[in-house]
């Protein structure tokens, strides 16, 4: 319950009541907040007290409103840590969550300066140009480009693509061992484009993921990934064990 003693103000008492309730599971994703009517007769507060507490969740983006529907729980953030190689498909299945994408283009195209530069090819070499809307759950959450060498990768149709994730082609058509994997990250705002698939304006803070992906002859890849920052977070684990100090 609240307390009407305490110096803490009565809206954030209610919103980590609110945050408690999801943590503990008595609040489930997508599932309808309990109205302002409820709060207030639930805890004998104002109902712009319980405007206030919905408002810094929603903020927050804990919440989402639906107009004439009225306010749901939002779906956790994915924790994607950062310690070892890994298949967006794979993480997203062990989450017990369901990964599917959609193919919005697929061409080869010559290669510009940065491309070449970056898969380690001469310019104006051949590509494959893949672009994806990756999405959790039929969700919207990341607008994927990735560039691979056709000369690594001969004979890649869209029909191939459409059967099984792209790594696992990669693995089992092509007999390509992963070495590594290096990933850099910016926070941005996503162009009208992207911000059209995804389902959020142009004003939503988003990650841009640049990942170049190594075989232990080629470099075999290079993906831009654009991520709804309000869908995933990630996290970098730090081992003691190799530090400095």
């Amino acid at each position: 319950m609240l307390n009407k003693d305490s110096r803490i103000a009565l809206y954030y008492q209610l919103m980590d009541i609110i945050l408690n309730d999801i943590e503990v599971g008595n609040l489930k994703e997508n599932t309808k907040l309990p109205s302002e009517r409820d709060f207030c007769e639930k805890f004998k507060i104002s109902r712009a007290t319980v405007r206030q507490a919905i408002a810094e969740l929603e903020k927050n983006k804990i919440i989402y409103k639906i107009q004439g529907k009225g306010t749901f729980i939002a779906p956790k953030k994915l924790d994607q840590p950062l310690i070892k190689f890994y298949s967006f498909t794979e993480e997203m299945i062990k989450l017990g969550k369901n990964p599917t994408s959609q193919i919005l283009d697929f061409s080869i195209i010559n290669c510009d300066e940065r491309i070449s530069n970056t898969l380690n090819l001469d310019i104006l070499s051949k590509v494959y140009k893949l672009v994806r809307i990756r999405l959790i759950d039929d969700l919207p959450t990341m607008y994927e480009t990735t560039y691979l060498p056709t000369s690594i990768f001969p004979n890649l149709t869209l029909d191939i693509l459409k059967e099984k994730p792209l790594y696992t082609i990669l693995k089992e058509n092509y007999n390509i061992k992963f070495l590594k994997a290096e990933e850099s990250f910016f926070p941005i705002l996503p162009t009208e484009e992207e911000a059209s698939f995804l389902n959020v304006s142009t004003y939503d803070p988003s990650i841009k993921i640049q990942r170049v992906t190594f075989s232990s002859e080629y470099i075999i890849e290079f993906t831009e990934s654009i991520v709804r920052g309000d869908k995933f977070k990630y996290k970098v684990i730090l081992d003691a064990d190799n530090s400095t100090f």
